[in-house]
């Protein structure tokens, strides 16, 4: 555990995420890109076979609607009854959240002429859910949850094979329409540009790899994405009020999503940092995923502020992706947060409860682009249209500045389209 000093004493010291080079994987990824464009199904097939080690098919590409109510079936009552009450959750939030966005309004600029704005849903979203270290039914319930409270039509999951029962259980629970086994860039490519068993979507959506993001980052402009995602992190906001126990939990649970999970604690006690160093020593040998959490905390890191109030400033300045505040007055904390991609307030409000189930939407801006993007919501799945209405009066009240100002850009076409309308 490296403690690094923040503050008047120590200014200008800041953890630093690690800088990955993303070169040699950019460059493997076009290579797939191009070989799906060129060759479909058949790179699908072959990627598939060499990346999952799974035989694949123009037979079982498609995941069938008897397969999905079979893992229903075997998914148990407890499992089916858990993804409802999350689903629950989750479609209230963003419901809520729908609701609060004007769908449609106009107004008058001036007079005889006037705009509307009008959100209309994408009709189809292509959803990745991960596969590999773990399975991730919460992953469809955050993706396609929002999707179909925004009414899109064409839902479509892709996921490395084999999927498990607990991810085409979610999958059915949220009315999927189509579910794919392909993963990895492969997937991604034969979203965005389609091939002869898997149709194009307009926008993709979910998190992944560094394959899969750079895959992502490569059809963006052919079709939209969410946003290229990197490591998941946590900064914990503590001070000596914080149970360490609880803290030391939250840092494992971050730590055991992948190796290079990142977990940063700042505080302005010392003697917390101690009892949660020793909290993780005696905690971490209990769980599963103990080797992944032992080569993630090796990126765990402990600021150590003169006051919370500092603390508040590095958060600002790191923007994490998860942000806990475990304060005597955390709700004051926490209004004092401008960058962070979900503020987990108080003692009782783990990182955790959001992934799953308190409703909140858990694909978050990484790497510090929470200073200027925002989490998965409803938004994500709908376009803005607006729609003009100018009467002969009205135009003739901007007829001169348009007029001038067409001028002025030498664009004289564009002066006459509004001059031939009064006989000029």
């Amino acid at each position: 555990m490296q403690v690094i000093e923040y503050g008047n004493k120590g200014e200008g010291k800041t953890v630093k995420r690690a800088v990955v080079d993303t070169g040699h994987v950019m460059d493997r990824v076009r290579l797939i890109v191009n070989a799906v464009m060129e060759r479909g199904d058949c790179a699908l097939y072959d990627y598939t076979g060499k990346f999952d080690g799974y035989i694949l098919t123009g037979d079982n590409i498609r995941v069938a609607q008897n397969e999905i109510d079979e893992a229903y079936s075997r998914a148990g009552r407890a499992t089916i009854m858990a993804l409802k009450h999350a689903r629950r959750n989750i479609k209230k939030f963003h419901m809520q959240q729908l609701g609060s966005i004007r769908k449609s309004w106009k107004t008058k600029t001036d007079e005889g002429i006037e705009i509307k704005s009008r959100a209309v849903p994408i009709e189809s979203v292509g959803c990745y859910v991960p596969g590999g270290r773990a399975s991730y039914p919460s992953t469809v319930l955050m993706t396609c949850i929002p999707a179909r409270v925004c009414g899109v039509k064409r839902i479509v999951v892709v996921s490395p094979p084999p999927i498990s029962d607990e991810v085409l259980t979610a999958a059915k629970i949220c009315g999927v329409d189509e579910i794919y086994r392909v993963g990895g860039a492969q997937a991604i490519t034969a979203l965005a540009y389609g091939t002869e068993k898997i149709r194009p979507v307009d926008k993709i959506i979910g998190p992944g790899n560094a394959y899969v993001t750079a895959a992502k980052m490569l059809v963006y402009g052919t079709v939209d994405i969410d946003m290229p995602a990197g490591p998941s992190e946590v900064l914990i906001i503590a001070d000596e009020s914080a149970n360490p126990r609880f803290v030391a939990a939250d840092i494992l649970a971050q730590a055991e999503h992948d190796p290079n999970s990142l977990c940063v604690l700042a505080t302005d006690s010392r003697a917390l940092c101690k009892k949660v160093e020793s909290e993780i020593e005696e905690q971490r040998p209990k769980l599963k995923r103990s080797e992944i959490i032992g080569k993630a905390l090796e990126n765990f890191r402990v600021v150590l502020t003169q006051d919370i109030a500092h603390a508040v400033d590095f958060a600002n300045d790191y923007a994490p992706e998860h942000l806990e505040v475990m304060t005597k007055n955390p709700q004051g904390v926490a209004g004092k947060i401008r960058n962070a991609g979900a503020v987990f307030i108080g003692h009782y409000s783990p990182v955790p409860a959001g992934d799953y189930a308190s409703g909140g939407n858990h694909v978050l801006p990484t790497g510090g682009a929470a200073k200027f993007a925002s989490g998965l919501n409803v938004t994500d799945f709908l376009k803005f249209t607006s729609q003009q209405r100018i009467t002969r009066e009205g135009l003739k009240k901007i007829r001169k500045t348009v007029t001038k100002l067409a001028q002025k850009e030498g664009l004289d076409a564009h002066a006459r389209a509004v001059e031939v309308r009064f006989g000029k």
